[in-house]
């Protein structure tokens, strides 16, 4: 019986008071200290090899198990969490897109992340809808705006309507080679750095992913293009990940790595492909306790960080 698992997920960590984008949404490196500390009391946290035996029916998790998870390989992760969580004893999972290795060049995930800690929401709703008019028709054909905002703007977990909508319209929605022009126009407007020089400001080299895993710290597979997986054609999803684990090859174990889809996007031709590649775990954004026992091995759901003290107890209720 492999038992239950509490899994958090983290992505910028940081001193937010004192850093350029204040209003980006992370985790203060201060309530950092103080989640790890009331883990510390509350729980055991364990290590992704751990997990990886209890998925093969080869250990049994402790009580009140806790796995750490940390997306995107962000700088952040190497100045503020590494030496927090060396101070802990406690190991962290970081999960790469390959991109970001091969190329350091920005996601388009992380331009949307700073357009929108940079401007107000209702500014940049009505520039996104603007644009949409402009090239809607031109090079490209897609529904109303107003049929969009209907559909898309919801409240999330964490964001109001107006930003999931200009999430999704940026993220999935518009056809790509236009989500890419508008995203590079809204960060050129509102930003005020280049996108390369964010790039090399945001993530972490080879070499620090390097001395992460040095020190004990799990690497896993988090796409290449940080795309929706479950949105893309087979031919393209195959294409993405066979890119990442090909960059990440000197960072993972090919025949035995852990695969954390972007977005949590994925479908059964996703978990059919990432198996034949060696995947024994896989990671989604499902909100909840994950029992290794019931749940597939290859869709483990995770809690945010947001759900933990000193921000919340949402974790309680699931």
């Amino acid at each position: 019986m492999g038992g239950k698992l509490f899994i958090v997920m983290y992505h910028y960590i940081r001193d937010l008071i004192h850093s350029r984008y204040p209003e980006i949404k992370g985790l203060d490196v201060r309530l950092f200290r103080q989640q790890l500390e009331f883990f510390k009391e509350n729980f055991t946290v364990v290590s992704m090899e751990q997990v990886i035996e209890a998925v093969k029916g080869k250990a049994v998790l402790p009580d009140q198990a806790l796995l750490l998870t940390f997306d995107d390989g962000y700088m952040d992760h190497y100045t503020y969490a590494l030496p927090l969580l060396e101070e802990f004893g406690f190991q962290g999972a970081f999960f790469i897109s390959g991109k970001v290795l091969e190329t350091h060049s920005l996601l388009d995930v992380n331009k949307i992340h700073y357009i929108l800690a940079s401007t107000d929401i209702q500014s940049l709703v009505s520039d996104l809808k603007e644009k949409m008019d402009d090239y809607r028709g031109r090079e490209y054909d897609y529904p109303s705006t107003a049929q969009l905002w209907n559909e898309y703007a919801v409240d999330g977990r964490y964001d109001g309507k107006e930003t999931v909508f200009c999430k999704r319209m940026l993220q999935t929605v518009l056809p790509e080679p236009l989500r890419a022009q508008i995203s590079s126009d809204l960060f050129k407007k509102y930003v005020g750095i280049t996108e390369e020089k964010l790039a090399y400001e945001l993530y972490m080299t080879p070499e620090q992913l390097k001395t992460m895993q040095r020190h004990g710290m799990y690497i896993g597979i988090h796409g290449y293009d940080h795309y929706w997986l479950g949105n893309l054609t087979t031919e393209q999803m195959k294409e993405d990940i066979s890119k990442a684990l090909e960059i990440m090859d000197g960072f993972i174990d090919r025949t035995e790595w852990v695969m954390n889809y972007p977005y949590g996007s994925y479908n059964r031709d996703v978990l059919d492909f990432v198996q034949k590649q060696g995947a024994i775990v896989g990671l989604t954004t499902e909100v909840r306790l994950a029992d290794l026992d019931e749940d597939p091995a290859l869709c483990l759901p995770r809690f945010d960080c947001n759900d933990f003290p000193p921000k919340s107890k949402k974790y309680m209720r699931q």
